[in-house]
């Protein structure tokens, strides 16, 4: 609640401040600003509620079902003796624990704000994607230096074994991948997480291909050469997951919004003459905030205005942003007026 006085100055417009027709006008918009921006959220909220129920179940039976697939594969392991089974076993043990953090960075990506942490915990999960594709990384690592290894010293393979092993795991990760594949559209933990999954599929298939061509024609060279090939395989996808963490990250401009474009949308808005300290952002792998100064022709319509572009914006996939109302007499003296 404003006292009388204050309440007397903002309606007169007489705050003793500079450019006090941008200030109270702002300030006199909060109510009905917060307002509209709370129904127009509270879709949002619940759709957004919905989705992770939906997607947290998706990750415990992914979780549970690469867990239980990691123990048949070291028990198979164990009684063959297969050291690369038992390899395999610990690759996909560091799947589930891939999972585990992108279901826990989806969680934090929904935190809410604190005293000590405005955005909540929203930030991490873009660390966490940024760890899961160095994961990654490693993963490729290791499929090569095994390769060279094998390459070194070529050993016999129980291609039968191995083949049938695999084959399960072609099932298992398969299955897993097609469950966030739908998901991974709209968050790069999720993304990561399907990255995962995809490339443990397409190794097992190449185990399968392998143990059958060695079978057949008794070439055990062929399994570190089918390997690497899907090591390069891996890479392309995973330096692009690399790069965008990297990116998000700093807060850059996230790779699915065009900046120009959003300037451009922004500025042809109806009673809008100017758009400048445009600043776009990343909250978490999910969220997009925009900050920037409207330059608008009409104060009294500052309301309808500011409301068509947060629309705009929310269509635009930015659920968060924060606009500066000016107008061209009393705009920041950081910015000529056109």
């Amino acid at each position: 609640m404003y006292r009388k006085k204050d309440r007397d100055n903002r309606d007169t417009g007489n705050t003793g401040f500079p450019c006090c027709s941008m200030m109270t006008k702002d300030m006199g918009s909060n109510q009905y600003d917060n307002h509209a921006h709370g129904l127009t959220e509270h879709g949002h909220r619940h759709h957004h509620d919905h989705r992770i129920t939906s997607l947290n179940g998706i990750y415990i039976l992914a979780i549970a079902l690469n867990f239980f697939y990691v123990l048949i594969e070291a028990g198979i392991g164990l009684w063959s003796n297969s050291l690369g089974l038992l390899s395999d076993a610990g690759h996909n043990l560091s799947d589930v624990f891939s999972l585990m953090l992108a279901m826990i960075a989806f969680r934090l990506s929904a935190s809410h704000s604190t005293k000590k942490f405005t955005y909540g915990f929203k930030k991490s999960s873009v660390l966490i994607s940024l760890l899961n594709a160095i994961i990654l990384l490693v993963a490729i690592g290791a499929i090569v230096i095994e390769s060279v290894h094998k390459f070194r010293h070529p050993a016999e393979v129980d291609g039968a074994a191995i083949s049938w092993t695999a084959g399960a795991g072609i099932i298992v990760n398969g299955f897993t991948a097609w469950l966030l594949m739908k998901q991974q559209k709209h968050d790069i933990n999720t993304r990561g997480a399907f990255l995962h999954m995809a490339a443990d599929t397409l190794v097992s298939a190449g185990v399968v291909v392998s143990g059958i061509a060695i079978s057949l024609t008794g070439f055990s060279v062929i399994d570190p050469i089918v390997s690497l090939l899907i090591a390069m395989v891996i890479l392309v996808s995973t330096w692009k997951l690399l790069a965008e963490s990297l990116r998000m990250s700093i807060d850059a401009v996230p790779e699915n919004i065009d900046i120009d474009e959003i300037r451009g949308i922004m500025s042809s808005g109806e009673g809008v003459t100017d758009i400048h300290h445009l600043h776009i952002w990343p909250i978490s792998t999910t969220e997009i905030a925009l900050t920037a100064h409207v330059v608008i022709d009409d104060l009294s319509r500052m309301e309808e205005i500011k409301e068509n572009l947060k629309h705009i914006l929310h269509e635009h996939g930015i659920s968060h942003s924060t606009l500066e109302i000016e107008t061209c007499p009393s705009h920041c003296h950081e910015h000529e007026c056109k």
